[in-house]
């Protein structure tokens, strides 16, 4: 997501100056910023967001004057198997930046979560959450990007911290890590392994194309007030099972159920996520426009030309985390 806007943003806006400030751990890859690296408007800091005085020292180097948070843990079975680096990236990493923002007078700060904030709703269709529905979360992630979503109002009602959050449906695109479905069951076809799907395939999600997400923070880091907070979700047309998603991504690479694998479902498994995109809408004038089936082709049409982006990373640390998620392929 992080490597989408930092390619958005110099496209869009040539006069600004991107600096990536990113501590590269298993997920984190610069192959993902190759087509900009040479533009004199990018700039790559290896820091570490839990770090207070890294932080500090990057934007006094650099003369920020805006962050947009994109860092963070963010796999579900990692945070059920390891927690505590989701705590310290996702809680104390973002009040580190909040602290930065309160304490050089930044103009802005974009808190970028997640829909798992809310929870699971029980119901098929229909009802969605919305930015004043509690927060629920049900597994380490979701916990741990709540706590940091609470620091942000906590910091807006209390200093004045010139914060907007923002919580997002499950986006998809290239680059994405090859441990997230999409991905990782476009990689394993291509590979000719089979699928692993959790339990029977009915757990239901909303998914968003990352040039879609890309324009909705555009939208909100230059036009929402501090202290706002904006759902970005795709629409109930875009909500689909897991096992659905499956077919389409089995019918698209002609392959059949023969490729799926059914595996024991994920501890606290949330059933199904829904956000309204209304406030960002009626507010801000964005909607998204890439159908799911036009963005899924050409994700897989990129992972099919680009074997040398994703192979090298499905070996080592990647093959001993899928080998204890989902036992050797």
């Amino acid at each position: 997501m992080g490597s989408h806007m930092t390619k958005y943003l110099l496209k869009e806006y040539p006069e600004y100056r991107v600096i990536v400030f990113d501590t590269l751990t298993y997920a984190g890859n610069v192959d993902n910023l190759k087509d900009v690296e040479n533009n004199p408007q990018y700039t790559f800091v290896h820091g570490d967001i839990r770090g207070r005085e890294e932080v500090e020292r990057a934007i006094e180097e650099y003369s920020v004057n805006v962050i947009l948070n994109y860092a963070a843990e963010t796999h579900v079975d990692r945070s059920i198997m390891e927690p505590d680096a989701f705590l310290k990236t996702d809680v104390l990493g973002t009040f580190n930046l909040l602290e930065a923002v309160r304490k050089f007078n930044l103009k802005k700060m974009v808190q970028i979560s997640t829909d798992e904030v809310y929870g699971s709703i029980e119901t098929q269709r229909g009802e969605q959450f919305h930015e004043n529905s509690p927060f629920a979360p049900n597994s380490p992630y979701a916990a741990s990007k709540a706590g940091g979503d609470h620091l942000c109002r906590a910091y807006w009602v209390t200093y004045k911290t010139p914060v907007v959050v923002t919580h997002s449906c499950n986006f998809y695109g290239t680059h994405q890590y090859p441990e997230k479905i999409i991905p990782l069951f476009i990689t394993n076809l291509l590979e000719g392994k089979k699928v692993p799907v959790y339990g029977e395939g009915k757990n239901i999600r909303q998914w968003i194309h990352t040039s879609d997400h890309c324009r909705a923070i555009d939208a909100i880091l230059h036009n929402a007030f501090p202290g706002d907070v904006y759902n970005i979700g795709s629409g109930l047309d875009n909500e689909m099972d897991n096992l659905s998603l499956t077919r389409a991504i089995l019918a698209l690479m002609g392959m059949g159920e023969d490729m799926i694998e059914y595996v024991k479902d994920r501890p606290g498994h949330d059933f199904r996520y829904s956000v309204s995109y209304s406030n960002l809408y009626e507010e801000q004038g964005w909607e998204p426009l890439k159908p799911f089936e036009e963005g899924l082709a050409e994700t897989i049409a990129w992972y099919k030309e680009n074997e040398w982006w994703w192979k090298k990373i499905k070996s080592g640390e990647y093959r001993e985390y899928y080998e204890k998620q989902y036992g050797k392929a």
